[in-house]
């Protein structure tokens, strides 16, 4: 198993290569780590199109070595003015797909702006040029990309569109066949030159809904013009001696914190890394976070969600002593999609950001808005129709997010920065990652690399199922099974486990960066 990349000055890591190296070409220029965040948050939304976009959200975790403390940054649209639960009538849902899950802003674009403007050293048009480039002169078609093409081709086929961009001359490109984006280099060209307000207030904006509008779209010109993300305060909770920073809701960021809050009740280093003991601890404390989260994750601004009391200790004491070490709890989760793409960029100035962005489901909504090259997120289908639900859709709502960036502190310094694409699956991934990195003592890369789980419904599967890495001794998983788990075994390295990724800063100031062998990712320090 490969070793963490160690860094002396400065370290990224992200899902993609080419998405790490633009970012540290920032650095190299004269960039701190925030403008660098951009430069990959914008490469992803190229390399990665199938997981992220300028038509998606994103949520920022940053801590300004100048201030030395940690600020959060809500990239997330609202659903539209005119959109009520009356428009989808006689549904028992919203659509996952088409232009019916088209409901909500995209907050990327305004997040890059907000983070350049408040902790950025270079301009937009200058850290988007990594991204420009790998757009118009093309890169080298990803296995990733490749394979949620072919398990998309029908979806794309719908949106002509999308079929022109992801299925050129209608077939799937070949893996590092070279894939050009002409119309979102175009786009990023604009933004590069007239800078976020023309995506929301201007000709581009423009554009975009007006495409929109002709495929049955309910979004307008005032839902773009009034959006804004927001920075916030972060949510904290103490473990083993590290404070532990997640982004407060509409993100589910909470459930991070809670279920630290539980193992801290357990001396996690006495019992054995990838026993049963191990894997049941954590799925069943995480089952209860689970219960919490779909009772109560919405907008703040439509309905208070009860922080104090679900993360105080005294409340994880409770949720502890209702676990039982050889029994599974079964409880009922929400079905939360799958596609994101997470990052971290630390830099020699003591800066230091974590960060993650999403379409949602895999091409989002399957629909591109005209000759922008952007496809648009369906992440307004989460909301609910069932008005006594708290996530139930209104105009001019965030709806309950998956994203989740995280962050540990010691000393008032960053010492960890770790994160993972896979909706229902992040909260599981980021436990699994700091307690093998806090109570194992693993370096970052071995902590993403050893076997991992997702439990409960991905999206389209309705299952309490347990989904276990082959990597995994059959002996643990028939005492999963024989504990009431439903275990299915998947592929040793199963790309349903996410792709996640960590820095960690030690005691001397190195930087250790780990990416996940699931992913196409890299981390490069320096």
């Amino acid at each position: 198993m490969s070793k963490a990349i160690v860094g002396s000055k400065t370290m990224v890591v992200s899902p993609h290569y080419l998405a790490s190296q633009a970012g540290n070409t920032i650095l190299q220029k004269g960039g701190n780590a925030f403008d660098a965040a951009v430069a990959v948050s914008a490469c992803l939304a190229v390399v990665y199109p199938h997981m992220t976009g300028l038509g998606g959200d994103s949520f920022w975790l940053a801590y300004s070595g100048e201030d030395r403390m940690v600020r959060a940054y809500n990239g997330s649209g609202r659903s539209g003015s005119a959109i009520t639960r009356d428009v989808y009538k006689g549904k028992s849902s919203i659509p996952t797909r088409g232009i019916e899950s088209v409901i909500t802003v995209p907050g990327m674009v305004d997040s890059w702006d907000a983070i350049l403007k408040e902790y950025g050293r270079l301009s937009l048009g200058e850290v988007l040029q990594p991204a420009i480039e790998y757009a118009s002169s093309g890169f080298p078609f990803s296995k990733d990309q490749h394979e949620n093409t072919v398990k998309s081709i029908e979806m794309l086929q719908r949106d002509d569109d999308a079929a022109a961009i992801f299925l050129p001359n209608r077939r799937v490109p070949d893996v590092n066949e070279r894939f050009i984006q002409t119309d979102l280099a175009d786009t990023l060209k604009d933004l590069a030159l007239n800078g976020r307000n023309n995506f929301y207030k201007g000709e581009l904006g423009k554009r975009i809904i007006a495409s929109l509008k002709e495929k049955g779209g309910l979004l307008n010109e005032a839902d773009f013009t009034e959006h804004k993300g927001i920075w916030t305060e972060p949510i904290s909770t103490t473990y083993r001696g590290y404070n532990m920073y997640q982004v407060p809701p509409n993100s589910q960021g909470f459930t991070g914190l809670m279920v630290l809050n539980i193992l801290e009740n357990y001396d996690i280093a006495s019992i054995s890394e990838g026993s049963y003991e191990y894997y049941h601890l954590l799925i069943e404390s995480l089952k209860r976070c689970f219960q919490d989260r779909n009772k109560y994750l919405t907008d703040p601004d439509f309905q208070a969600v009860p922080l104090d009391r679900l993360l105080s200790k005294s409340y994880a004491k409770e949720m502890a002593s209702s676990i039982h070490l050889d029994q599974a709890r079964d409880i009922q989760t929400q079905s939360v999609g799958s596609d994101t793409a997470h990052a971290a960029v630390v830099d020699e100035e003591g800066n230091a950001i974590s960060f993650i962005q999403s379409l949602y489901f895999e091409f989002g909504s399957g629909v591109v808005a005209g000759d922008t090259g952007i496809i648009m997120q369906n992440r307004g289908s989460f909301f609910s129709l069932d008005s006594s639900q708290v996530n139930c859709l209104e105009p001019r709502k965030r709806t309950f997010h998956t994203l989740m960036p995280a962050m540990a502190l010691k000393d008032g310094r960053p010492r960890i920065l770790y994160g993972t694409q896979g909706g229902e699956g992040q909260p599981q991934t980021q436990t699994v990652m700091i307690t093998r990195m806090i109570d194992y003592g693993m370096d970052p890369q071995l902590a993403i690399s050893e076997p991992r789980f997702v439990w409960g419904r991905t999206w389209g599967e309705a299952t309490q199922e347990l989904k276990i890495e082959g990597r995994v001794p059959l002996a643990v998983i028939e005492q999963l099974m024989a504990a009431g788990h439903i275990v299915k075994r998947v592929d040793e390295f199963d790309g349903i486990m996410g792709h996640a990724n960590a820095i960690c800063i030690d005691d001397q100031g190195f930087l250790h960066g780990g990416v996940d062998p699931r992913s196409d990712g890299a981390a490069i320090g320096r």
